[in-house]
């Protein structure tokens, strides 16, 4: 340890200093115009945190109903692709046994987290059960409700067989503003 470090060490262990706390930190991706300030803000007023998204009573989906959709503009073979499970999972989540406000916070916890990382496809396990009343599938059908409302998930289908079947969903998530311009930059020089 050089000299620097060790008066470092021993300046810091001096009555009343105390370690920081970890804080999260979120980071835009790009300048915000006051127009665009405004909308968040509104967007925020009227959603809050949850994003808009209801624990409010659905009608429950049968246990071995697959959960599908995707959102207009999406290419055909993308949607293929993440059904089939043929992109790599990047990140993961569990919310089997979570109550329904719990995998609610968490699922778009994880999922702003997810596209602040630049990470695009997901699996998210929810569980299943043989009831339509069983809690796993409680948070497949809210799952199914919530997803498409989120504008930044392109697409979703139930899991193949290897990575949960219906008891766990892919998610293909939209690129992030940085990866989009990278790509076109890609793009353009093949030209």
């Amino acid at each position: 340890m050089g000299q620097d470090q060790s008066a470092f060490f021993e300046a810091m262990q001096h009555e009343g200093v105390t370690p920081l706390k970890p804080k999260i930190r979120h980071q835009l991706a790009k300048a915000k115009t006051d127009a665009d300030l405004f909308d968040l803000r509104r967007k925020s007023a009227t959603q809050g945190s949850d994003q808009g998204l209801t624990t409010d009573p659905i009608d429950w989906l049968h246990p071995l109903d697959p959960i599908e959709w995707c959102r207009e503009g999406v290419q055909q073979g993308v949607y293929r692709n993440l059904r089939l499970g043929k992109y790599q999972l990047d990140a993961r989540l569990d919310l089997m046994n979570k109550t329904p406000t719990q995998a609610k916070e968490e699922l778009v916890s994880f999922l702003n987290e997810s596209m602040r990382l630049g990470i695009r496809t997901v699996l998210i396990n929810h569980g299943k059960g043989k009831h339509a009343s069983t809690i796993g599938n409680k948070l497949k059908s809210y799952l199914s409700n919530w997803l498409p409302q989120l504008d930044y998930v392109l697409c979703f289908h139930s899991c193949m067989p290897q990575h949960g079947g219906t008891g766990a969903v892919y998610i293909l998530l939209k690129k992030s503003e940085s990866a989009r311009q990278a790509n076109l930059e890609k793009h353009s020089r093949r030209r």
